[in-house]
């Protein structure tokens, strides 16, 4: 359930990087179709609105020099200034470059972030580079495209292929071709040179803020709720573990080997420590069940936070929960989705359920701008009232509008850019 695996499930969905572009652009005319807005509003939002694409010299350990190709989209900075993260991937193109920078400003739109999303990528293979060769790569990507981004035009941000020590090389290079100004809107920074604490747990949190909203909404007491985590790796197990300790009862986990289920409840803290090297601990139990049997177990809340395709129309109608929530990009389909809301099963999507890093990120940025200092508390209270704000949002769209959750988050993200850009006359 990891950020990696919510941009990994989106760029992932058997489609070519063609057909994930298409398919964005189908999205946004189909919202601006119900929205009311006319073909020239769809002209300017069907394509980010700069696509840059740059060559990198690196002479590599063998002592030649190979030529790395970049990109940088921005998409839409009707709002302010737009970010993202840069994906650093032998599998990159233009195409799929352009894709996420449109998601990621429908994504941040949703959560009323004044930011027009963007995306950057390097075609390379970090796992078979060295640290040299990394380090001076990722100089040289900034040295490229250096005179497009900075906190007023474009903010490079963490990638989940990425990480604080690539972060910390970009900052230090944009001072170095920026002499006199900060590089601390750069996100995505070590904690010593400006990061926030918790960055890791930021989508737990997230999905734990959106668990307690959900439970709101669907008028459940969360501690007589039983509740399925499907997923029990780093963010599934830490969202686990937070509601356990707040009294509700996990009657279900699972793993890459099995899942375990007890309706009465299972003991968190005993499975907790009983893991292995690798984070598995289904294997040290002789009975237990398929992740298939565990989704259509009944409970009040049921958490998808392992891989994509696990409720499609094919298990929709099997499914038990009162509501499901999407932490994995891809986890449901969208005849899925519907037939959910057919059963009066809510569904909360992974462009909402998967926002906490995209928040976080935004908390970082807006600290290097006021200076402030927050406490740790004070990061997880702003956290959680952007992500329980969106939801709210897109609950009240849904209802009104009488679409599903998913459909009706696109349409609150897209009008938002929608009436930026027509407010700011550019249509």
């Amino acid at each position: 359930m990891s950020a990696a695996r919510s941009e990994q499930g989106f760029r992932n969905r058997g489609k070519t990087d063609n057909q994930i572009l298409t398919s964005v652009q189908n999205m946004i005319q189909d919202a601006m179709d119900i929205l009311g807005y006319g073909s020239d509003l769809f002209e300017l939002l069907k394509e980010p609105k700069r696509i840059l694409k740059v060559r990198i010299p690196v002479r590599m350990d063998h002592g030649k020099v190979q030529v790395f190709t970049g990109y940088r989209a921005q998409y839409m900075d009707a709002v302010g200034p737009t970010k993202g993260g840069v994906l650093m991937h032998p599998d990159v193109n233009e195409d799929q470059v352009k894709a996420l920078s449109m998601w990621n400003g429908i994504k941040s739109s949703i959560l009323s972030l004044p930011f027009g999303g963007a995306k950057g990528g390097v075609v390379c293979d970090p796992r078979t580079m060295s640290f040299r060769e990394l380090e001076h790569l990722t100089r040289g990507y900034i040295r490229a495209i250096s005179s497009v981004i900075g906190p007023a035009k474009d903010i490079p941000a963490m990638d989940p292929f990425s990480s604080p020590q690539l972060m910390s090389w970009m900052a230090d290079e944009y001072r170095n071709t920026h002499p006199g100004e900060s590089a601390s809107f750069i996100t995505g920074k070590p904690i010593v040179l400006g990061g926030l604490r918790g960055r890791d747990t930021a989508i737990a949190d997230g999905m734990v803020s959106f668990i307690r909203e959900t439970a709101h909404i669907r008028r459940l007491d969360l501690k007589s709720s039983g509740m399925i985590v499907q997923g029990f790796g780093s963010a599934g197990s830490l969202i686990a573990k937070s509601l356990y300790d707040s009294g509700v009862r996990i009657v279900g986990i699972s793993d890459a080997y099995g899942a375990l289920y007890n309706p009465d409840g299972l003991q968190m803290d005993e499975l907790l420590n009983s893991r292995d090297s690798f984070g598995t601990v289904t294997k040290l139990f002789e009975h237990t069940i398929t992740n298939k049997e565990l989704l259509e177990k009944p409970c009040d809340i049921l958490v998808l936070a392992a891989i994509e395709n696990q409720i499609t129309e094919s298990n929709a109608k099997k499914i038990r929960a009162r509501a499901v929530i999407e932490g994995t990009g891809g986890a449901i389909s969208d005849k899925g989705a519907q037939m959910l809301e057919e059963e009066n099963i809510l569904v909360i999507p992974e462009i909402i359920a998967g926002a906490g890093d995209v928040a976080f990120s935004y908390l970082e940025w807006a600290r290097h701008l006021q200076g402030n200092i927050w406490t740790d508390q004070e990061v997880g209270k702003k956290l959680s009232q952007i992500l329980t704000g969106a939801l709210h949002d897109v609950s009240e769209t849904a209802k009104e509008r009488k679409v599903i959750m998913k459909k009706a988050a696109l349409l609150v993200g897209i009008e938002r850019l929608a009436e930026a850009v027509r407010y700011r006359g550019w249509v």
